[in-house]
């Protein structure tokens, strides 16, 4: 089986979706407040109408990142979980 080489990915040129993945979640989570909470899909959604499933993955990393940042918890029914272990739908909310 040959392998086509792929070209190397530039990931500098990522960084400007992140940044805007980071700041979409702490500004729904923030304007939610500390009572309610967010889906990682409604950021998805918000981002990337058109195949926000897509990056479903992406939005959950940098949610996870921005827990360990302490800018964000990630509940599950409510409860802090550990994001070390997560198995199944979260929610994000802002951490004050």
């Amino acid at each position: 089986m040959k392998f086509k080489a792929m070209a190397p990915i530039n990931y500098y040129s990522l960084m400007p979706v992140r940044t805007e993945i980071s700041e979409t979640i702490l500004a729904t989570a923030n304007e939610r407040g500390v009572d309610k909470s967010t889906c990682p899909s409604e950021i998805a959604r918000m981002l990337f109408p058109d195949d926000w499933r897509k990056h479903m993955e992406e939005v959950r990393d940098i949610a996870i990142a921005l827990h360990r940042e302490g800018k964000v918890v990630i509940t599950q029914k409510g409860i802090p979980v550990d994001v070390d272990h997560i198995k199944g739908p979260v929610r994000i909310k802002i951490n004050l």
